[in-house]
């Protein structure tokens, strides 16, 4: 085990594979916060399980743009977060557990009073590179 700029890393991860992951992980951050649900869903596998803060399980990436889109107009519409990787996790060659601590922002990305999420990804190498195959969104009080 060793910590990477404040990210706990467990496995032989190599610094290419940490930052292609990290990459995903800010690419959903930016796609959450620019309310944009294609980009968002873009992170994720064909074939994926995302468990969202709701309790709602969506599979497959057309489930997440059928969720979003409607989700990101609503009610998601003023929410704005930050997505820090905390923790690294080597499963298997190419697959990375990857723990994420969501902080709410105001639109400028300042920390805000609300419910924080901790979030643990699955991403692997996909044939259109690395996205998130499973995954579960915990809201944890204020």
């Amino acid at each position: 085990m060793a910590m990477t700029d404040d990210v706990l890393v467990v496995g032989e991860i190599s610094r290419e594979t940490r930052a292609a992951v990290t990459g995903v992980v800010k690419a959903l951050e930016e796609a959450f916060n620019t309310k944009d649900p294609i980009a968002l869903s873009e992170q994720f596998a064909e074939r994926t399980s995302w468990s969202n803060a709701m309790g709602t399980r969506l599979d497959g990436r057309e489930a997440i743009v059928e969720f979003s889109v409607p989700a990101m107009k609503g009610f998601l519409g003023e929410s704005y977060a930050r997505y820090d990787v905390v923790k690294l996790l080597e499963i298997a060659p190419e697959v990375i557990a990857v723990n994420v601590a969501q902080t709410p922002t105001d639109r400028a990305g300042e920390p805000v009073e609300g419910a924080r999420g901790a979030t643990l990804y699955v991403i692997s190498r996909q044939p259109d590179g690395w996205k998130i195959v499973a995954g579960q969104n915990t809201a944890v009080p204020a």
